[in-house]
């Protein structure tokens, strides 16, 4: 089963537009409708605050959210009608932006983002790339906020420890897999049993017999943490698509992210795709 519905999350970061022309490239690759959503929550003043301010505050922040999401509806059915995408629709929320993200995410089977610029929050939290990943149940890609992407997913690399984190970001990518000339399978200091005699072995001949492309090979490097790993593998095979699981959990409104996942989130050098 391919991608039918992809959902964009499209805010008033620089890099908005980045991410678009990658999701309009995926919709027609896989023949999917669509679906550009705008959020920018408009937030709620304490009541003294109000009183000092009156309403002049509250006025500004949703007429300045309006201008935004006008501006990015344009921008996104420039970008749509430009390739010709015959199935498109355009959604706009002033919600609390990681719910009405997840809540809309649970009818498309792909959802694109950008990783969190310290430099440009585009409005949204700095948790914002986790914090949906652990909570949409669905695969994210995340789109970094430096580098341009003209390629995606021709030479992917698998991040493979035989968790169920990991087994649900494999089988999510396998549309994208499917169009990838190499399938790099790499398992990082491999100790669970889970891995069989030869770490990676199993995975790679699942993803063969979907008719791909598999070269499988583990690393011992204890002396480096497997983020970092991950990402100097990534950079000598000229990796254009990275494929995980996202392991973390939510506790007390503060989300705790796994170190590999976290290095991963902040220092990615290429798109990742990671399910949960």
């Amino acid at each position: 089963m391919g991608y039918k519905s992809i959902l964009v999350h499209m805010d008033n970061s620089a890099r908005a537009a980045a991410r678009l022309e990658i999701a309009v490239r995926l919709a027609r690759q896989h023949d999917a409708h669509l679906v550009g959503l705008h959020t920018l929550s408009v937030f709620s003043l304490p009541s003294y605050a109000l009183a000092e301010a009156g309403n002049s505050i509250l006025d500004f922040q949703r007429r300045s959210a309006g201008e935004s999401a006008q501006r990015a509806e344009a921008q996104f059915k420039k970008a749509a009608e430009g390739e010709g995408l015959p199935s498109v629709e355009w959604r706009q929320s002033f919600d609390d932006v990681l719910e009405a993200v997840a809540l809309h995410a649970r009818y498309v089977d792909l959802i694109v983002l950008g990783q969190t610029d310290p430099a440009d929050d585009g409005g949204v939290a700095p948790e914002f790339p986790a914090m949906l990943t652990l909570a949409a149940g669905r695969p994210v890609l995340i789109i970094p906020y430096v580098g341009k992407f003209d390629a995606l997913g021709k030479r992917a690399l698998v991040a493979w420890n035989a968790s169920r984190e990991s087994t649900r970001a494999v089988t999510d990518a396998i549309p994208m897999l499917k169009l990838a000339d190499t399938v790099n399978v790499v398992a990082f200091n491999p100790r669970s049993p889970d891995h069989g005699q030869v770490p990676g072995a199993d995975i790679g001949l699942y993803l063969a017999r979907h008719g791909l492309r598999v070269e499988v090979s583990h690393y011992r490097a204890e002396d480096i943490d497997a983020g970092n790993q991950l990402l100097s593998r990534a950079a000598d095979l000229g990796s254009d698509l990275i494929v995980m699981g996202a392991y973390g959990h939510s506790r007390l409104r503060e989300t705790v992210m796994g170190g590999v996942t976290r290095t991963i989130l902040e220092s990615m050098t290429v798109p990742v795709l990671m399910s949960h």
